[in-house]
């Protein structure tokens, strides 16, 4: 219940919708009950139970009075419009009785659902929030499966939960006491005769259902559409973290999320309406069984009893449906506090990349980049005894600007971990990591990611079009500074030749698009940006020959006179660098240019014979 009462506590700005369940389903309920008032006592007079009143009397709030004032009333609409006359006047007032009853009834149903699917926004957006703040350590340990769940089934478990919770507080225990009480004190006596309802409800709920076929669909598209930019972000976390393109991811999510709301109130309402219209039609089933009962009882040769025709009455109440609320609101409850744990176990993750209170803006990048003694280590599971393994060890490396700075080495020798400690997608264990003499820890993370460009061997692209993609991370960009950035990166031909130029969608990940073109996009993204300092991450390791060529074109192009450091295995990517680190098991076993290390015989000297890096 702990964990449940916390979900409630997003309800707080919206709160005005639970009082206006509460006060629906009050007045409904009340609705309900004079309808048993409006018919008992007429029954009782009709059938010759009382005797009619022909005087009003005096003291109108007990229980003998209100029943006296309803037969003198009763008495004198009989004297007026004779007994069968009298009984249609009243059948069609418990109609217009169970009407308002099912109106207030399907406003609170209206209340509840605004009330549930603002909650499950929020607390949604809250999720979203928290997948793009943590850092990349997280990330990779998670399954991406498990945080889409808890996005998806989770929250909607969540909805409902909080539906129940409502209803069962403001709405059962209020039908339940009013009805118990009102049928203890007239008559306990119930039948079965209702159950000639159940077949005209179904056919009506089967014409609603219908209705709610396309509503339904168009929310499982929008359900689709979120769970798609949910994927997207987590597939995309470190190209929008390294672009700061938080914001931008935020208000794609924040467009999506409330279109999906929108859809789920609007099928929703629908679906609602069912019960109220469905109690509705059996209000007027019970009104014409009534006024046909009536004249069975007062006929000649009557069928029914006056105690049968009360306890068919009496039964229509429903008592039953309060009393199955009580069970199934629990049963909500249950599982939303349970899926509410998730929920708060995720939000209560610490992001261990944090932005110091006092941090520094850095606007520029003046002089060099510093690698001071760095040591990393990712925290070991459990099961290996949780002790941590040095990644990196006492590296040392400055790169002064204007310069590049290749690491080359075998596989899992710690290169793109190191180059990961640049913008801070992860924090060095010891030592420092230094940008014109300034920790990176001592500088605000939004302008230390805007001195960087990022490009990897995995091209990181979204479902939009190829220009949004071009210009991602960097909004307000012109058209033409959007071409000139894709001719640097040698797309732009190839671009003119899509379907729609710019504008054309490349796909879920870009899947339209060859390697070699979504490499140069991503090239074109790093272009635009402007970065002082450029990370290339094995950029051209996936690529066929011909592809290679025009992205080695454009890296070129965009490496003059930048910072830059490159992991590449190739030769061609990094003969022209002003020094090469070969890093080994989390040490720089060799370092100096092309023509130093290959002379020397070494370690790059047999990377190079064999075109091994990786």
């Amino acid at each position: 219940m702990r964990n449940f009462f916390r979900i409630l506590r997003f309800g707080a700005p919206y709160r005005h919708f639970a009082v206006l369940n509460a006060v629906f389903n009050l007045l409904g309920t009340v609705f309900h009950l004079a309808s048993l008032l409006l018919f008992i006592p007429f029954l009782r007079l009709l059938l010759g139970q009382v005797k009619p009143v022909h005087v009003r009397p005096a003291e109108l709030w007990t229980r003998e009075g209100l029943e006296g004032t309803f037969n003198w009333i009763l008495t004198q609409l009989i004297e007026d419009r004779g007994q069968m006359g009298a009984l249609l006047v009243i059948s069609i007032a418990v109609v217009v009785l169970f009407l308002l009853k099912n109106v207030f009834r399907y406003l609170a149903l209206v209340a509840i659902c605004n009330f549930r699917n603002l909650i499950i926004r929020d607390i949604r957006a809250r999720i979203y929030d928290k997948l793009l703040e943590l850092p990349l350590r997280y990330h990779a340990g998670e399954r991406k499966g498990d945080l889409l769940s808890l996005i998806t089934n989770d929250m909607q478990v969540v909805e409902y939960s909080v539906m129940y919770y409502i209803e069962m507080i403001f709405r059962e225990p209020i039908a339940v006491i009013m009805f118990l009480g009102t049928m203890l004190t007239l008559s306990p006596q119930l039948t079965v005769i209702s159950l000639l309802l159940l077949p005209i409800s179904g056919l009506l709920i089967a014409r609603i259902s219908k209705s709610l076929k396309r509503r339904s669909n168009r929310v499982q598209e929008k359900s689709a559409d979120l769970l798609a930019r949910v994927e997207e972000t987590l597939s995309g976390i470190r190209v929008i973290k390294a672009f700061n393109g938080e914001a931008d991811m935020k208000r794609r999510f924040d467009r999506d999320n409330d279109l999906l709301t929108r859809s789920s109130i609007a099928m929703l309402n629908r679906q609602d309406i069912a019960s109220p219209l469905s109690e509705t039609m059996g209000a007027a089933v019970m009104a014409a069984i009534a006024y046909i009962g009536g004249s069975f009882v007062l006929g000649p040769d009557p069928s029914l009893t006056g105690d049968s025709f009360l306890g068919f009455i009496i039964i229509f109440s429903q008592l039953l449906a309060p009393i199955k609320g009580f069970s199934q609101g629990w049963s909500g409850i249950t599982r939303g506090g349970a899926s509410g744990q998730r929920i708060f176990d995720l939000i209560a993750v610490e992001n261990t990349v944090k932005e110091k209170p006092d941090a520094r803006p850095i606007s520029a990048f003046a002089d060099r980049i510093e690698y001071r003694d760095v040591t990393f280590a990712y925290e070991a599971p459990p099961s290996d005894g949780g002790e941590r393994r040095n990644v990196l060890q006492d590296i040392r490396i400055t790169v002064p600007k204007g310069r590049s700075v290749a690491l080359v080495g075998t596989s899992g020798g710690g290169k793109t971990t190191l180059a990961n400690l640049l913008p801070r997608f992860f924090d060095v264990t010891q030592g420092q990591l230094l940008i014109d003499g300034q920790d990176v820890r001592d500088l605000r993370i939004r302008d230390l990611r805007a001195l960087m460009g990022i490009v990897t061997q995995d091209s990181i692209l979204f479902n939009d079009t190829v220009a949004n993609n071009i210009a991602f991370g960097t909004p307000g960009m012109a058209q033409a500074d959007i071409e000139r950035a894709a001719r640097i990166a040698n797309a732009h031909d190839f671009i003119t030749r899509l379907e729609n130029g710019y504008q054309t969608n490349i796909g879920d990940g870009g899947n339209r698009l060859s390697g070699g073109q979504k490499q140069r996009l991503s090239i074109a993204r790093a272009v635009l940006k402007n970065p002082p300092i450029l990370i290339l991450d094995e950029a051209t390791s996936a690529l066929d020959t011909e592809s290679e060529r025009l992205v080695q074109e454009a890296l070129y192009k965009m490496l003059e006179g930048r910072t830059s450091l490159v992991i590449a295995h190739r030769l061609s990517t990094i003969q022209h660098c002003d020094e090469i680190c070969v890093i080994d098991k989390g040490r720089i076993i060799e370092r100096g240019t092309h023509t130093e290390l290959y002379a020397a015989g070494g370690q790059y000297r047999k990377l190079c014979d064999m075109q091994a890096f990786a």
